[in-house]
């Protein structure tokens, strides 16, 4: 299995090569690990941000398996319960989530203030900096709060920049290479969120190809559950002239990840991993060595998670289900959101159930 790593330290538009003290694309700077698996790793030379923020020059690349889309727990009154951010950041530490994704739709981003927004990211940087990369929602859909996020980001040290495609006012998609182009010249990492279901515009594997080769554009997350997007995606990158090996396909569908990476996938970002993360670890490990009866194993006690955890508008049933498992007190969500109703109690303790989480 070769496993791809992508330079967040490589977080400016080049790195300089130290033999020539030249620009060179980070494509050429790919080093082998000395690892018995042939893995991919990439220079940590500082860049021009290695002044900026909190350990910013030590940034950990993004990688390839599962990455959690974590909830943000909160008490009963609203507040975030920083305590169990804590303990569910340790959880994923011991159960071997490959990367964190947080202040995502899951982590109910959408609602948080930014001091609270700085807070949430001050624990994560404290709890896993340099163990996984820490991937921080920054989308939204005014591109200066997109900046304003991202540039917060940079300053608490995280590692990549989730940015989802501006929802509601669908933009064409020269606005939207425009806009992804932009946001990676900030410095920090880009990973282009693609959620045409809840954004209403879908950004296509074309237009992704034509900002392939920024050198701050990593990863995509494609959340449109057509695994063919694999294929196409790929395809568009090398008409430009960029190599596949450069970008990260991260499914966003937890139903069809299995399929998505043994199509040629690097992974996925997860809900179902909020409740299951060593599951979906093994999972990402056995399709990225293309183990089919292994991944059929591991995932078909989770299928029906995966749909059951969508009964209602996401991350509602999902909190209720990792309050259910006991690793949180309260599946409090703040309005607009509401906790699951009772009539889908039963339904997600069902596949909990099937899952092998409750017994």
């Amino acid at each position: 299995m070769t496993m791809k790593f992508f330079s967040v330290a490589a977080a400016a538009a080049a790195i300089v090569a130290p033999s020539t003290n030249a620009f060179a694309p980070i494509s050429e700077i790919r080093i082998a690990s000395s690892s018995s698996t042939s893995q991919l790793a990439v220079s940590s030379a500082p860049t021009p941000l290695a002044a900026v923020g909190n350990n910013a020059n030590e940034r950990t690349p993004m990688r390839q398996g599962s990455y959690v889309a974590l909830i943000t727990p909160m008490t009963q009154t609203g507040a975030v319960d920083f305590p169990q951010l804590r303990s569910l950041l340790q959880f994923h530490l011991e159960s071997g989530t490959d990367g964190l994704c947080i202040l995502g739709t899951t982590g109910e981003a959408s609602v948080l203030t930014m001091a609270e927004r700085k807070a949430v990211l001050d624990v994560a940087v404290e709890e896993v900096k340099g163990t996984i990369p820490i991937l921080v929602g920054t989308g939204t859909i005014d591109p200066e709060h997109v900046k304003e996020q991202t540039l917060q980001a940079i300053d608490c040290g995280c590692d990549a920049s989730l940015v989802v495609t501006p929802y509601y006012v669908k933009p064409p998609q020269r606005a939207l290479i425009r806009h992804f182009e932009t946001m990676a010249d900030l410095g920090l990492p880009v990973c282009i969120y693609n959620v045409p279901g809840r954004t209403g515009v879908d950004f296509l594997p074309e237009s992704i190809g034509k900002v392939a080769g920024h050198p701050n554009i990593v990863a995509v997350k494609e959340a449109t559950g057509d695994v063919s997007r694999v294929a196409q995606i790929y395809d568009a990158c090398e008409a430009n002239g960029v190599s596949k090996d450069s970008l990260l396909l991260l499914s966003g569908d937890d139903g069809s990840t299995d399929d998505f990476v043994l199509k040629g996938g690097d992974g996925c970002i997860s809900v179902t991993a909020n409740v299951a993360p060593a599951r979906m670890h093994n999972l990402m490990m056995a399709a990225l060595k293309k183990d089919t009866d292994e991944v059929e194993r591991i995932n078909a006690p989770l299928m029906r998670l995966h749909q059951d955890e969508f009964c209602e508008a996401n991350p509602i049933p999902i909190k209720w289900a990792i309050k259910r498992i006991g690793k949180i007190d309260c599946a409090y969500l703040r309005p607009p959101l509401d906790e699951l109703s009772p009539d889908y109690h039963g339904l997600v303790e069902g596949a909990l159930k099937e899952a092998g989480l409750l017994f």
